[in-house]
């Protein structure tokens, strides 16, 4: 297996109910090292850039509305396969379908406030990351 790196997201219900920590444990619990962290406030227009792929879905406006309601935690995670060890980790996007012991099925609120962000291909990964991050942030 590869050596991957992934963006990750904790949404800002998550970090409202102060679950940083234990929903980096999870994380850290399956193999992926934290290589790059911050805490921020996502501007309207950054979280617009952010979702554009979405800009058509009728779920647009209220994604990137919910998204600047509070801070998120943006983070690179990086280890064996980290793509799909965050999707698995991170459970499905619905919490009412991800399986047991994922952390949208212990912390979500709902399909949207699903506490937790990860980028789900290799292309997609870099361009998340590369959104966030500068090269000299990556201290893995």
């Amino acid at each position: 297996m590869a050596i991957e790196r992934t963006l990750s997201i904790i949404k800002p219900d998550a970090t409202r109910r102060n679950l940083t920590g234990k929903i980096n444990q999870r994380f850290e619990d399956a193999g992926l090292r934290i290589v790059a962290q911050k805490r921020i406030q996502l501007t309207p227009s950054q979280a617009e850039g952010f979702y554009a792929v979405h800009k058509e879905r009728a779920f647009f406006n209220d994604l990137c509305t919910f998204m600047t309601s509070g801070p998120v935690v943006v983070q690179v995670l990086e280890g064996e396969d980290a793509i799909a060890k965050n999707r698995e980790v991170m459970g499905a996007t619905n919490p009412a379908q991800a399986d047991e012991g994922t952390i949208r099925k212990d912390f979500a609120e709902d399909i949207e406030a699903n506490s937790v962000h990860g980028s789900d291909a290799p292309e997609t990964a870099a361009e998340e990351i590369a959104y966030f991050f500068s090269g000299l942030e990556l201290v893995g």
